[in-house]
């Protein structure tokens, strides 16, 4: 059975001294690793956590410790086995855009990161629950240009949007205070794409119907099947080479 440390409270009532309890947690290389891994949206337990990090149960323990308390991870209990994920897509989106400051490329303060077209993250991968890379943003702008999405300061999902969902059978009914659409910026792209409950729900929707499936080995690209090339052509107009 593999022991996962409980989450317990974030104990810092300054900002600053929050602010310094974060970067203090991600300032390791294995617990960067960690949320590297968790930023793929899956729950993984501690045991997977040491196989994939190369380090020793007991290590990862103190690093999830670690993490656990900043809150930047929590725990679920499933039968015998506790699982760690990312603490939600806030959470995520920020740990997301850190790690665009280590693209290859970026050899400047201000520079924008560079990702080479061919690379697989670029084409096509999840951000946390939902599409990101160019299959991300042709699944948003095919979006607004249908009337689907208004994308205008604020994403929100229109009447015939609403009534889109239904019928490509993604459920947008409401769980929780997480909003029904939301925008995030897309670090390759440079633009944002349709995150919320919207795009999570469209993501589950294409994974479930093997429209989109992982790359051998995990991680967080993804690879459009024919299914999916002929369920977003019908859908929404779209083309492999919108990702391509």
């Amino acid at each position: 059975m593999d022991h996962v440390p409980a989450s317990g409270p974030v104990d810092s009532p300054a900002p600053a001294a929050r602010l310094a309890s974060l970067a203090a947690a991600l300032a390791d290389e294995t617990r960067a690793a960690i949320c590297m891994t968790l930023l793929e949206g899956r729950a993984w337990t501690a045991g997977e956590l040491a196989r994939i990090t190369g380090v020793a149960p007991s290590t990862v323990s103190g690093h999830l410790t670690r993490l656990l308390d900043a809150g930047i991870c929590v725990t679920e209990r499933q039968g015998r086995h506790s699982y760690v994920r990312i603490a939600d897509a806030a959470t995520a989106r920020l740990v997301d855009e850190l790690a665009s400051y280590a693209v290859p490329g970026r050899d400047a303060a201000h520079a924008v990161p560079v990702v080479a077209a061919p690379d697989p993250l670029a084409r096509a991968r999840t951000c946390y629950d939902h599409f990101a890379g160019r299959l991300g943003m042709a699944v948003t702008d095919a979006m607004e240009h249908r009337g689907l999405l208004r994308t205008e300061a604020v994403f929100a999902l229109t009447g015939d949007g609403l009534d889109w969902c239904r019928r490509a059978g993604v459920d947008v009914t409401s769980a929780g205070r997480r909003p029904l659409a939301s925008s995030c910026l897309d670090w390759t792209e440079r633009r944002r794409h349709l995150g919320g409950l919207a795009g999570a729900r469209l993501c589950a929707r294409a994974l479930d119907a093997a429209w989109v499936v992982r790359p051998e080995g995990g991680g967080r690209g993804l690879l459009v099947t024919g299914a999916g090339e002929e369920a977003f052509g019908e859908l929404l107009g779209l083309a492999p080479q919108a990702w391509s």
